[in-house]
């Protein structure tokens, strides 16, 4: 029994060496640029105190690209940062979140210091294209100081678009012209990051609603190519109506890299329309 114990707790071991190093390997090169940025800036703030506030608040040396630091207090009040929040130094950060966001925050701030990296998600605007998008931060307790780092998360996942479609497809059947009132006016319910919804009327194959161009509304859409001049509007109609709902691959211009990507679409027939929402991927 004390040998085959001994093998469980090796495999778990093992097993959990492996998942750690799975997921080392795996972030992407932002994450490790903002665990860069964290490590080099929580050492200087060792060695400096308070004052590495102004060098932490200068263009210079704790900027890499489009990352930066910032500090907050344990009552939450920004102390220093190398990005737009500089103007929120002095002011209790809480204040310019989300209501469903402050309690989080003020639990983080709660913890005590561990001498432990950690993460969390919320959402920022990104100062390179003044859109609100999810950010994700690793922050290190020092003191009285959380000292912070992040990078904006540009590609949503599988599971957000399938929760989006589930909720555009009951906004649908429930009030079709509301919901395509709502899409097009570009109303948050249906568009979030590079997540977004359109509808066509598979009577007309025309598009309805488009939740990120509606000047796509009314064009044909049986006949949409993608940027490499292939056919796809039609492949996606054929789906909807003989199976009623699918997925279906190709590439289109993501709205918030402005690059032309892979897309996921997940589709749905809802009467006579196919509500259709897709995730892009490297």
């Amino acid at each position: 029994m004390k040998t085959l114990l001994k093998s469980l707790l090796l495999v778990s071991l093992l097993m959990s060496a492996f998942s750690l190093f799975a997921a080392q390997t795996a972030a992407p090169a932002e994450a490790k640029r903002a665990q860069a940025l964290l490590n080099k800036a929580v050492t200087y703030y060792e060695k400096e105190g308070d004052k590495a506030f102004a060098a932490f608040s200068r263009q210079g040396e704790f900027i890499d690209g489009d990352l930066y630091v910032f500090v907050v207090d344990s009552k939450g009040t920004m102390l220093a940062s190398g990005g737009p929040s500089v103007v929120l130094i002095g002011r209790d950060v809480s204040t310019t979140l989300d209501p469903a966001l402050r309690e989080q925050f003020a639990k983080a701030l709660a913890e005590p210091a561990s001498g432990k990296v950690k993460q969390a998600d919320y959402r920022w605007k990104n100062w390179s294209d003044g859109r609100v998008e999810r950010k994700h931060v690793y922050y290190q307790r020092v003191g009285e100081r959380f000292i912070a780092t992040g990078y904006y998360l540009p590609r949503a996942t599988p599971e957000r678009a399938v929760a989006m479609l589930d909720k555009a497809v009951k906004a649908v059947e429930t009030d079709p012209d509301a919901t395509f009132r709502k899409v097009n006016a570009l109303d948050s319910s249906f568009i979030e990051d590079d997540l977004y919804v359109f509808v066509v009327d598979l009577d007309t194959s025309r598009f309805v609603a488009h939740g990120f161009n509606n000047r796509m509304v009314g064009t044909d859409f049986a006949s949409l190519k993608d940027p490499g001049g292939n056919p796809v509007g039609h492949a996606m109609l054929e789906l909807a109506r003989g199976q009623g709902e699918g997925e279906f691959e190709y590439q289109w211009r993501n709205p918030v890299t402005t690059q032309v990507e892979n897309k996921h679409a997940y589709l749905r027939k809802v009467g006579h329309y196919m509500v259709a929402v897709g995730y892009y991927t490297r």
